[in-house]
């Protein structure tokens, strides 16, 4: 548990378990802690590598914008400063985004990505949804005062007192529009995109994620020759706020990341 110096930021990580490199990334006002409840089921097969994002938990930079592309440099930036040549990537909702962006832009470092409750579009979360993301400011990082993401965030925090500016600093990003259709579809590794069914992205949009790489096209036939490499699996009695501290996520993904490799088609 220690901070890794990646261009000019002190980027927090942890590591937990041994075996092939597996990176987990967090959500929104998340830390590595998000990860707790499935983190022993997960380390009992691989080597976990936990960030916290830049300007949450542990990790500074709100001195600048929050961008997904920027958050992806740093990623690729601490995989490198560990000597990876690869590793594979979970990422969780804001974390998610952030992982997605990771394999789009240096697609040679990511072997297999796991996306959990994560749009490839700024439209696939459900309007209510992006109304709440679209209010996201100081004066709602206020009214969240005495929670539990606070009470984190002011444990462990550089600077606790930047509590408004990253509720700032996240309104801006969560409000900038997007579409990675066309670079999703170019994704060379596999992928499982997991979300809950109860989930605030659509099963449609899990279903429309599903189909740009390479999914729900035909019946994969008896031997199952005929499925992509990615995978997609929608999780039943959960919300995206207890997907990712369910044993049904580790159930789902460990089996995606041992099984042998193809490219995807």
């Amino acid at each position: 548990m220690t901070y890794a110096g990646v261009g000019g930021l002190r980027i927090w990580y942890e590591e937990h378990g041994t075996g092939k490199p597996l990176v987990l990334l967090h959500g929104g006002y998340g830390s590595t802690e998000t990860f707790a409840p499935v983190r022993q089921a997960l380390a009992a097969r691989r080597r976990l590598i936990a960030a916290d994002l830049r300007g949450h938990g542990r990790t500074g930079g709100l001195d600048r914008p929050l961008r997904y592309e920027s958050m992806a440099d740093d990623v690729a930036g601490l995989l490198r400063h560990l000597g990876l040549l690869h590793a594979d990537v979970l990422g969780y909702s804001l974390g998610g985004a952030v992982a997605l962006r990771t394999a789009i832009q240096h697609p040679d470092l990511v072997r297999r990505l796991v996306l959990v409750s994560t749009p490839f579009r700024r439209g696939g979360w459900y309007p209510e949804t992006l109304a709440a993301m679209s209010a996201h400011d100081e004066r709602a990082a206020e009214r969240m005062r005495g929670t539990p993401p606070y009470e984190r965030y002011a444990r462990v925090a550089p600077r606790p007192q930047d509590w408004p500016l990253l509720w700032a600093r996240s309104g801006e990003l969560l409000r900038r529009d997007y579409d990675w259709s066309a670079e999703v579809a170019a994704l060379p590794m596999p992928v499982l995109l997991v979300f809950a069914d109860a989930d605030e992205i659509p099963v449609s949009h899990a279903a429309e994620f599903f189909g740009l790489l390479g999914g729900g096209r035909r019946d994969a036939g008896g031997d199952g020759a005929g499925r992509p490499a990615s995978r997609l699996a929608v999780l039943p009695g959960l919300t995206h706020y207890d997907v990712v501290a369910s044993p049904a996520l580790p159930a789902a993904v460990l089996p995606f990341l041992t099984r042998p490799a193809r490219a995807p088609g």
